[in-house]
């Protein structure tokens, strides 16, 4: 399956509340899902009536298993791949889940408030413009570690963008599990992240028995 290429405003309408994939006009008026609060289509207002029906099981943990990978970026072959694995590691699967997503080094960088959304975070990590330990990595599904430095490569401080994102960084709170230098544009993996770490609006369990059928 193809990387969805088209209005992500649309992915937000469709499960109907904000996966936040657009940076900034998210909290702005324009968002979409503040002017058209119904999935997109023809039959999409027809659908808000819908809603009133109780949905089947089945219907809630393929909408939250979509809402995940929506707003990680993830396609279904790779996202089933980190389900396989969460499933092999000691604990909850779903928890081990959103931890795996949650390392991925394009979302560290959007986390750390290098980037406004992931998806632009996952570009500046294929133009090469991020370390980790020192070697410049362009692979934005690279997993990072405790105890990984992730940070600005030297040639990419110079420019505007950068010098405009640290100003901007100062004050910036980031996750109890990253540490971040706005001086440097530089940070620390503390710790793996954990679920109270993480502010998104998903039941990781409706996944797991998605996967479970």
């Amino acid at each position: 399956m193809a990387r969805y290429t088209g209005p992500v405003c649309k992915l937000c309408r469709r499960e109907g509340q904000k996966l936040f994939l657009k940076g900034e006009r998210c909290f702005s008026p324009k968002c979409a899902l503040e002017q058209r609060d119904y999935p997109p289509g023809e039959h999409g207002q027809a659908a808000r009536f819908r809603r009133r029906r109780r949905p089947s099981d089945y219907h809630r943990q393929l909408r939250e298993k979509q809402k995940v990978r929506r707003i990680y970026g993830v396609m279904e072959r790779q996202f089933r791949r980190y389900f396989r694995e969460a499933e092999r590691k000691p604990g909850l699967a779903g928890e081990n889940l959103l931890s795996l997503l949650e390392r991925r080094l394009d979302n560290v960088v959007y986390r750390l408030g290098f980037a406004d959304s992931r998806n632009q975070a996952r570009q500046l990590v294929q133009h090469g413009h991020f370390t980790v330990n020192g070697r410049r990595t362009n692979v934005p599904s690279y997993a990072v570690r405790v105890e990984d430095r992730i940070a600005v490569r030297e040639e990419s401080r110079r420019k505007t963008y950068f010098k405009n994102r640290a100003e901007m960084l100062d004050g910036q709170s980031t996750p109890q599990w990253l540490s971040l230098d706005p001086g440097t544009l530089s940070a620390r993996v503390v710790s793996l992240p954990r679920r109270e770490d993480l502010e998104i609006p998903v039941n990781e369990q409706l996944v797991v028995e998605y996967y479970s059928r």
